[in-house]
């Protein structure tokens, strides 16, 4: 039995993201970073754990931007929606299989989009492709249920829950 080069690994990879992300083109190289943790045997050539970081603020960020938005803002305690919405278990039992990658890979995702893409790119990504599935009814994790119509609405005005992650000129 034969063993993937890491250029084949590293273009699976990429095909996998460029697929899940269309119309984004992610480099192989890129996607092999964004995609490799910091424990697996390949990380010598690079790992996601800076894009990981990145991520992580940045889903923060453009959650709280949204609270800020929000008609009654001040009525929320936005730390600990925060914790509940972006915690590791939620984001990985809920938006990671729609993405289908492993839970380690998320933030790391997130981090690589704004990295190569820029924030307008990764505002939209949370928009329409994180927060719509942290949108949990009656549950303990995801965003209260009183936030819900207002994070649909934030979802249909980038284009909807499968919106093009890049504007049209």
């Amino acid at each position: 039995m034969t063993t993937p080069s890491s250029a084949d690994v590293s273009k699976s990879l990429s095909q996998h993201l460029n697929q899940t992300f269309a119309p984004l083109k992610f480099p192989p190289a890129l996607a092999q970073r964004i995609l490799t943790h910091m424990s697996h045997h390949d990380s010598v050539i690079g790992h996601n754990s800076r894009f990981s970081f990145l991520g992580r603020r940045t889903l923060e960020a453009y959650l709280l931007l949204f609270f800020q938005g929000l008609p009654a803002a001040a009525e929320h305690d936005h730390s600990r929606i925060a914790a509940r919405v972006l915690n590791t278990h939620s984001l990985g039992e809920h938006v990671a299989p729609h993405w289908r990658l492993q839970d380690a890979m998320r933030w790391a995702v997130v981090g690589g989009v704004l990295h190569q893409f820029g924030g307008s790119v990764a505002h939209r990504l949370f928009h329409t492709r994180v927060l719509p599935h942290l949108l949990l009814p009656g549950s303990p994790f995801g965003l209260p249920d009183v936030l819900h119509a207002e994070a649909l609405k934030a979802a249909e005005h980038y284009g909807g829950l499968e919106g093009p992650l890049v504007r049209s000129s």
